[in-house]
């Protein structure tokens, strides 16, 4: 059992209106406090750990300055938002974060009043803060808006369309621009650049005292220092003002891990902003804990972890990931193929594809936090005739469906999209279960839509997208370790559209899609126990479907149950449409479709989601006994 921080001043905050008698130097001992209590929690959960060290400071004096929850505090993305949560009520839960009924590792506004809009995808905060501004001028909420965004999320067009509209409107905003050099990869692109010699042409402790704000914002002593600072920021980069040509006023950088900083900036513009402003704050991710600032990435995401020493607290496993198996599969490809190229929005780690770089760094691409543009790009690879594997996991191709439509599909163009983080995922919840992307994909004209059911038929499907040249294709696979299946030397191109059979079996066939083929036939081992003997069938495809397959499906048995990891609309409506275009409904065939349940499921471990969405082992069987009208007693209803 972890020993719990000793926390006097925290022990006072239950909400962040108790902050408001602290002295500043109380403030700063609650920031070491609330420090403390967040590495405490996090080692007996898990989750995002660096982020949140690098903003306690901040946290404090964006509490402390603002008047929350009438002023709304947005933070992107939402993975450092556990000191927030400590500070905001929900302290007694914080050792339930992401855990089944307990506390999201995001921020939730049916959780909580201080969480004024809910977020898990990078980017959204400046659009969400300047609409909390307008609806508030126009008789809406009362209160300020302000923005907590990090320089990976800056990354994304939807920052800079949100930033253009902010100073068109002339809208009292605040955008905290926290710049940590570091989101979940190290940044990319030109903009990272550009933050970086803003503060790279001299000695940050030089400015530090300088460059608390923009001129006219503060005290008289500050202006002339300021004033300074300001020219020589002009002077470290081209032109120097990219955000105040954006209608921004600019302020820092600053220490955001000196409260004697931060707290006289955020008053005296709090006090003073007429328009948007955007304060430019320097942070650590990790901030103040040895081992995440020693590791590679910070801390971003952890396992339970042992406080002392750091170490994480990790089940071993038989099986390799899934993700793993793509990328030694995808290497092994383009050893022989060199043409194949890998695309990732800003998660080479998340995708594996870090394991491709290393193997070829010029055939590797991070486009930064960026879908819309990795798809794309993509596109522009592949009409260039190379090979490009775009990998994103589901839930944030979401984030570039249009271009997906527009830029890829219509124009037949052979991108391959790897799709991580299939199904359920776990702990992260709604926001990054890949539910949607079998039926967003496989409505457009001329895709490909694979899933593996274990980790060899990954193995062939990257073979069988490598091969396939005729048009764009995607395959789809779940986060997490395989099922120890036996694993092939190399992959082997899939005839496209064709499904296998894996138990011939009457009465009622079982055609799963993706990984959930391993509980069905768990299903028919037990069905096969009360002298029922289905028939199982992996249709590896759900477009171009097996019609073939199918149909015979159809026709030698008296029920078809349908098996898929994704919200209705996808595999099993193709199914459907198919029989009833082939007329097969008329000669009275039992159909089912076994989807994800139309709601979004909360976090809990995956078997306990599958379980709730009924979709496990012993569901499917109450599935094919209620499909047959035969009762748990053996006998038809």
């Amino acid at each position: 059992m972890t020993e719990r921080p000793h926390t006097p001043i925290l022990d006072r905050v239950r909400v962040p209106a108790d902050m408001k008698g602290l002295s500043d130097r109380e403030l700063r001992q609650l920031a070491d406090e609330l420090r403390a209590e967040t590495i405490s929690a996090v080692s007996v959960t898990g989750g995002h750990l660096g982020a949140g060290l690098g903003v306690v400071e901040l946290t404090v004096a964006l509490h402390a300055v603002f008047d929350a929850p009438r002023d709304k505090i947005i933070w992107d993305v939402g993975h450092q938002c556990y000191p927030h949560k400590i500070l905001t009520g929900r302290r007694d839960r914080i050792r339930t974060l992401r855990m089944e009924g307990g506390l999201s590792g995001f921020t939730k506004r049916s959780e909580s009043p201080y969480d004024p809009f809910g977020a898990a995808h990078s980017s959204t905060s400046i659009s969400a803060a300047l609409g909390f501004a307008c609806a508030a001028d126009l008789g809406g909420d009362p209160g300020d808006a302000v923005a907590v965004i990090g320089d990976g999320s800056m990354s994304a067009g939807m920052a800079f369309e949100a930033m253009n509209n902010a100073g068109h409107l002339k809208q009292r905003l605040f955008v905290i621009l926290n710049d940590n050099e570091m989101s979940i990869a190290p940044p990319v692109g030109a903009l990272s650049s550009y933050l970086s010699r803003l503060y790279a042409g001299a000695p940050f402790q030089d400015l530090k005292a300088a460059a608390k704000g923009a001129m006219g914002l503060l005290p008289e002593p500050f202006q002339e220092g300021a004033r300074r600072a300001k020219e020589m920021i002009k002077g470290m980069a081209v032109g120097g003002t990219l955000f105040e040509e954006l209608g921004f006023s600019y302020v820092g950088p600053i220490d955001g891990h000196d409260l004697d900083q931060l707290l006289p900036v955020l008053r005296t513009a709090r006090a003073r902003a007429t328009g948007p402003i955007l304060i430019h704050v320097l942070t650590k991710k990790g901030k103040g804990y040895a081992p995440a600032e020693r590791a590679v990435d910070k801390g971003h995401a952890t396992a339970k972890f042992d406080v002392i020493t750091g170490q994480q607290v990790k089940a071993p496993s038989n099986a390799p990931s899934y993700t793993k198996v793509f990328a030694q599969s995808l290497i092994r490809e383009a050893e022989s193929d060199e043409r194949i190229v890998a695309v990732t929005a800003a998660m080479p780690d998340g995708t594996g594809l870090n394991l491709f770089a290393e193997r070829f760094p010029r055939r590797c691409f991070d486009v930064g936090i960026a879908e819309q543009h990795a798809v794309t790009f993509s596109a522009g690879l592949a009409a260039g005739g190379l090979k490009p594997f775009c990998a994103i996991y589901s839930t944030f191709l979401q984030r570039g469906y249009d271009q997906v439509v527009h830029d890829v599909a219509i124009q037949r163009l052979p991108v391959r999209f790897a799709i991580d983080r299939a199904g359920l995922v776990g702990a992260d919840g709604a926001t990054h279960a890949g539910s949607f992307d079998v039926a967003f994909l496989a409505n457009l004209p001329g895709m490909v839509v694979m899933a593996a059911a274990d980790e060899a038929e990954l193995v062939h499907m990257v073979a069988t997208a490598a091969a396939h040249d005729e048009g764009p294709s995607a395959f789809r696979y779940p986060r997490g370790e395989g099922v120890g299946v036996e694993m092939p030397e190399r992959g082997q191109p899939i005839e496209i559209g064709r499904g296998r059979l894996m138990r011939e079996g009457a009465g009622v066939a079982l055609l799963s899609f993706g990984t959930r083929l391993a509980e069905v036939l768990k299903a028919a081992e037990s069905l096969a126990a009360r002298g029922l003997a289905p028939t199982v069938a992996d249709a590896r495809f759900a477009k171009p479907l097996d019609r073939d397959l199918i149909l015979r499906l159809a026709r030698e048995h008296q029920a078809l149950i349908t098996i898929e990891e994704g919200a209705v609309g996808g595999f099993g409506s193709h199914v459907a449409q198919l029989l009833a275009d082939e007329g097969v409904f008329d000669r009275g065939l039992k159909f089912r479709s076994m989807v994800l349940p139309d709601t979004f499921i909360d976090q809990a471990s995956p078997e306990a989601m599958y379980r709730l969405a009924g979709m496990d082992a012993p569901q499917i069987e109450a599935k094919v006994l209620e499909v047959l009208g035969v009762t748990t007693l053996g006998k038809r209803a």
